[in-house]
């Protein structure tokens, strides 16, 4: 259990179920194993009845958005976000971050038709970039680490806004209504976990969370903000207790399962010069454009707040909290499914270009995270030969 819970190995775990996802469909068995992806499975009774990959995508994935809310929560009210002067320098950061991959991307695809594309770059993969963390950068300071960790966690934020926002069109208000009462319920009863009623309160709690995605999924709005909104609305202690225990089911099955769904993708039989804009686009904003951005904003950020607080940002390190912002990778796949719905093709090639350009910033991001953490090891035992002698 304790592997499954580990940053180092759930990475390991996503990007080895992506590249078996690629592998297959591009082999004999691809075409059913895609076929199956496509089959519907309806619930008697239930306006429910999704293709299996929409089932992932909307059911599954929306309880990592349930355990990512959480984590959230908790970095809002008790941990490194939980102020101004902590939030206002990462912040500054993952805004550069969002708005200069989204500028490449739009100067790329300019005239294409295919502009809507522009949040797929924006998107980090907070699980994937603390694997990266956990592997490479096990000697980095705290506050370079909070740094990066709360980095994350904001783009993770802009990304549920963008999905919430720029993805439910004519959302029906009446099921919203309801949604926001089953938000409430859940997080009312959350509040009454230490009592005696303790095992009928998490039965309700299981029904009202279940109707609410499904309420939620029905509206319009994409359903996996329900999932987020669960997450904020739970009482902090027993939703820390829940996310400890749903964090191997995540890591475990959850987002390796998506990660391969998403993946199955024939890759094009066509020539480099045929492939669209969007290949291209999100091929240099996810490692190039996250670099900048991050790196720029990053810069920018390290003016803000009082000196003894600020994190040594040197150029080394806002490479690596660049690179590590490019790792696009669950989130982005997401977008490019939502983006090009209605353009399978091109949302094929956009998944080869997320997997591509995330794989790229996982490369990167190991080179200068090492480099870094070697950096700092030097710097700490040239620190303890000064104060020995």
């Amino acid at each position: 259990m304790s592997i499954i819970r580990s940053e180092r190995y759930a990475a390991f775990f996503l990007l080895a179920a992506a590249a078996l996802g690629l592998i297959l469909a591009n082999t004999a068995v691809g075409p059913a194993i895609m076929g199956l992806q496509d089959a519907h499975l309806a619930i008697p009774g239930t306006p429910l009845d999704l293709s299996v990959g929409h089932w992932i995508s909307d059911g599954l994935l929306a309880i990592f958005f349930f355990v990512a809310a959480i984590e959230l929560k908790h970095e809002l009210v008790a941990g490194e976000l939980n102020t101004v002067a902590k939030a206002i320098r990462p912040a500054i950061a993952a805004l550069g971050g969002v708005i200069v991959p989204s500028v490449i991307y739009l100067i790329v695809t300019a005239g294409s038709g295919y502009e809507g594309g522009w949040p797929i770059p924006t998107a980090t993969d907070i699980a994937f970039a603390l694997g990266v963390l956990a592997v490479f950068g096990r000697s980095l300071p705290g506050r370079l680490r909070i740094f990066l960790l709360a980095l994350a966690i904001l783009d993770d934020i802009i990304a549920i806004v963008i999905i919430a926002v720029f993805f439910t069109e004519s959302p029906n208000l009446i099921l919203l209504a309801a949604a926001v009462v089953g938000v409430v319920l859940f997080g009312a009863l959350s509040r009454q976990l230490h009592t005696r009623a303790r095992p009928f309160v998490m039965a309700a709690m299981l029904v009202i969370g279940v109707l609410t995605w499904s309420v939620v999924l029905l509206s319009g709005v994409h359903a996996t903000i329900a999932g987020v909104a669960l997450g904020l609305a739970m009482a902090l202690k027993p939703a820390m207790r829940t996310r400890h225990a749903l964090e191997p089911v995540t890591n475990g099955f959850v987002l390796p399962i998506f990660a391969f769904s998403a993946a199955l993708v024939a890759i094009p039989q066509v020539g480099v010069s045929e492939l669209a804009a969007p290949f291209w686009a999100i091929l240099i904003a996810l490692p190039v454009g996250k670099m900048i951005g991050i790196g720029l904003g990053g810069w920018i950020a390290s003016f803000f707040g009082p000196k003894g607080q600020r994190p040594h940002l040197t150029p080394l390190s806002l490479l690596a909290a660049g690179s590590l912002g490019g790792i696009g990778f669950t989130v982005s796949l997401l977008m490019n499914e939502l983006a090009f719905a209605r353009q399978p093709e091109i949302a094929d090639e956009g998944t080869l270009a997320v997997l591509l350009g995330s794989t790229i910033s996982i490369l990167l991001s190991a080179i200068f995270v090492s480099l870094l953490a070697r950096q700092h090891r030097r710097q700490k035992a040239a620190s303890a030969v000064i104060h020995a002698t």
